[in-house]
């Protein structure tokens, strides 16, 4: 019997390795003789790149940046070899980075993430995937981009300060500086979102209120966006604010493919091809994915519908647990998903439930694993 174990992170409990571990010893428990294939997942965000490198055994690598608020951090990436980097805008420029108190959009910035980059082309790099998600920012990648070497003035010619409240203040762009290996190096990105830049469905409108920014910061913050994609599109003679995604991650994904000609795909879809997924559903018996929650929402590129989709079209089964099960999650029935579990046993609280994740993810694996041989029993008969 051959058991793909295919789950997403439980954010702020486990990463997806430690998910996919404790499935598989809930599995091993009763079943020692099971073939247990771990593959973690991603969909772009916080955790992309350990779920990547423990699926493909890259390299994890550390690098000193700067943090949302200028502050240095210790953040990774990973190396995949034959010139391929990963990288998350999470690890340098991500929401947990910044205390709740400290929370202000006007003014991180996401220059950590493009020094990452400059990490990743001095060790050679030549196709580097971004993964886009759980950003602390609203900058529309002008730090990523001044880490590069894009300079951003005011009127007077000086140097915009970090953040995008800044922007508003924004004259011109000055494209001189840089970085000349960015051409030769292919970038994709990886999000599970399809916003715009501006507007009402927009970056700051949709996710600005989570990174602390007020009512009249988030109008304030749209508006700048919209100067800043303006001036983008004079100077590049295209406007690609419009353009779904370029609002993901406080608009890095704006920047991304306006100056790194970013291609854009599904962060799940793009993890399951490093990780190979598809081939390892070829020949199983059974898929087991999951994430945090379980809900309507779902549906919407998160990744236990995209491990149902592969295994869907190679005739596999599957079934999802997850922390918690939210209004509408029977719907996931319609993307493949055969059957979903909760993890928790009874009523407790949140802190508790996360820290009793791993116990209970291995004891619920374990009682699907009689209940699939009770199945296969009665089958039999």
């Amino acid at each position: 019997m051959k058991i793909v174990i295919a789950p997403d992170s439980f954010k702020e409990s486990l990463s997806a390795p430690e998910v996919s571990a404790a499935i598989a010893r809930g599995w091993a428990s009763v079943l020692p003789e099971a073939q247990l294939v771990q593959k973690p997942m991603a969909d772009g965000g916080e955790g992309t790149v350990d779920a990547v490198l423990a699926a493909t055994g890259g390299e994890r690598r550390e690098a000193w940046v700067r943090g949302p608020l200028g502050e240095p951090v210790s953040a990774h990436w990973g190396w995949l070899g034959e010139g391929r980097a990963i990288i998350e805008m999470a690890a340098a420029s991500g929401l947990h980075r910044v205390p709740r108190e400290l929370r202000d959009a006007t003014r991180t910035s996401s220059f950590g993430t493009g020094e990452l980059i400059r990490h990743a082309l001095d060790a050679g790099a030549t196709r580097i995937i971004l993964g886009l998600g759980g950003s602390a920012t609203n900058d529309g990648g002008a730090g990523l981009l001044a880490a590069l070497g894009l300079r951003l003035l005011d009127a007077q010619g000086d140097p915009l300060p970090d953040g995008g409240g800044a922007l508003a203040r924004l004259a011109r762009i000055d494209a001189s500086g840089l970085d000349p290996r960015l051409p030769s190096v292919t970038f994709e990105v990886a999000a599970d979102v399809d916003n715009p830049l501006c507007g009402p469905k927009g970056a700051s409108h949709v996710f600005g209120p989570q990174k602390g920014a007020s009512p009249e910061q988030v109008r304030s913050l749209d508006a700048a966006l919209h100067r800043f994609a303006r001036i983008v599109a004079d100077h590049l003679g295209e406007d690609h604010s419009l353009h779904p995604g370029a609002g993901a991650a406080g608009g890095l994904g704006f920047a991304a493919r306006a100056f790194l000609g970013a291609g854009f795909r599904p962060g799940i879809e793009l993890v399951a091809e490093l990780a190979r997924l598809a081939e390892s559903m070829a020949d199983a018996d059974l898929a087991i994915t999951g994430e945090g929650r379980l809900d309507a929402q779902s549906l919407h590129g998160k990744t236990p519908v995209g491990v149902a989709r592969l295994a869907r079209a190679a005739g596999v089964p599957v079934i999802a647990i997850a922390g918690s099960l939210g209004e509408g999650y029977q719907r996931l029935r319609e993307a493949g998903i055969q059957a979903a579990f909760s993890l928790v046993p009874g009523p407790m609280a949140l802190e508790q439930a996360m820290a009793a994740a791993a116990d209970e993810l291995e004891a619920r694996s374990a009682d699907i694993a009689r209940l699939w041989l009770l199945a296969a029993g009665a089958q039999a008969r």
